[in-house]
């Protein structure tokens, strides 16, 4: 408790303009079970191999997918190995899992939490919103035989609340905008709620550089980075011209992380035939990311280490945004109130100490502005408790 001097007056918590996740629950998911992780800005899991770090960034990645209106098969192609190992069938043969998260922004904490039936079919069959102890939106499984489940929102009007069936293969959070005609209080407090919750879910950029794939010539196409890194010489091809300021701040993180002298990072067309896509002047359509040594050397991504590759993936996907990452992000809210969010399982993985001090510095740094946040796991984070703003969530087996 901070004291106040005579006569002032305590001021009331300013709340973040960008919403966030703040918190991830984990009730009953995969090995985890009625756990609750507080997340920062930079926030590492850490723990031994089957500790539950995959799982807990795969759930994170799951609660995004569903904000931004996937389907629920989507998401889980494989529901039955999120249910919990010891996990019992109840009477009706009914085995699922349970995960949840807090939003906070605007409007305060938000809490979503959702109830998920693996077995013996797939389906939401529980979902809550709540904000400063109300709820504001409860869905519930009433006939098993119908695909639907029976929501209630809050209302404030001439009925405290307002039920209809919505489907039971989606979240119900992201489609209250087109259930909730916002004429009450109530109804504008739903529709706050729910808005803060799905902006803090949808910008979300699930990655694990793959340097097998990084090492390959590869075609122009949209300029997006994927999932495993692979196009990275195509989005090279594209922001080296777009964005010279950061640009020069990738060259500087690849100098500091790469062995022998770095002066330039570039994408080259490659020399071949007419290609299918767009292949001109005998180039055949594909670039090639190359290491500019500074004295007429270039060096192709192929010849480094696992670890240099590594490296520079993530240091591209921290220094860059949503328009160069596959991000499926709120296009009706501008840019300047979302905060892209970076999963990055085996973030430390073939990191020599260096690069993985170097690397977290980094995002410290990039996570610190409010625009970008991440959420990693490694093996052990002894090595980042001298970094400032780092959460470190540690997980026993």
């Amino acid at each position: 408790m901070t004291a106040l001097s005579p006569g002032s007056r305590a001021q009331p918590e300013a709340r973040p303009d960008r919403p966030s996740v703040v918190e991830l629950r984990l009730t009953a998911f995969a090995a985890h079970r009625r756990a609750g992780f507080p997340l920062g800005p930079l926030s590492l899991f850490a723990g031994p191999s089957g500790s539950g770090k995959s799982s807990a960034l795969r759930a994170y990645e799951a609660l995004a997918r569903l904000g931004g209106g996937a389907e629920l098969d989507e998401v889980f192609p494989d529901p039955v190995a999120c249910v919990p190992e010891r996990a019992r069938p109840d009477a009706q043969r009914r085995r699922g899992f349970r995960i949840g998260c807090t939003a906070d922004g605007p409007e305060g904490p938000v809490r979503l939490d959702v109830a998920v039936q693996a077995e013996p079919e797939l389906r939401i069959v529980g979902e809550r919103l709540t904000a400063g102890g109300l709820t504001l939106l409860e869905t519930a499984l009433r006939d098993p035989g119908r695909r639907s489940v029976q929501a209630a929102w809050h209302t404030a009007g001439s009925s405290p609340v307002t039920r209809a069936p919505l489907p039971d293969d989606r979240l119900g959070t992201p489609l209250l905008p087109l259930r909730v005609a916002g004429k009450t209080d109530g109804q504008r407090q739903v529709l706050a709620a729910a808005e803060q919750m799905v902006v803090a879910l949808r910008s979300v950029f699930a990655c694990d550089p793959m340097p097998r794939s990084m090492r390959r010539a590869v075609p122009l196409g949209a300029g997006r980075l994927l999932r495993g890194c692979g196009n990275l010489a195509e989005v090279l091809w594209r922001t080296r011209s777009e964005c010279g300021r950061r640009h020069g701040l990738l060259v500087d993180a690849v100098r500091a992380g790469c062995a022998g002298p770095v002066r330039d990072l570039l994408a080259e067309r490659q020399p071949g035939g007419i290609g299918r896509i767009g292949g001109v002047g005998g180039m055949d359509g594909t670039v090639q990311a190359l290491l500019d040594r500074g004295d007429g050397l270039r060096t192709p991504l192929g010849r480094l280490g696992d670890g240099e590759l590594r490296y520079l993936a993530l240091s591209l996907v921290l220094l860059t945004g949503p328009g160069v990452l596959e991000v499926d992000t709120a296009g009706e809210v501008p840019a300047a109130l979302q905060t892209l969010t970076v999963l990055a399982d085996g973030f430390d993985r073939d990191l020599d100490v260096r690069q993985r001090e170097g690397l977290v510095r980094l995002a410290a740094r990039m996570c610190e502005r409010g625009h970008i946040r991440l959420v990693g796991a490694v093996s052990d984070a002894s090595w980042a408790a001298g970094v400032g703003g780092v959460t470190v969530v540690d997980l026993e087996p």
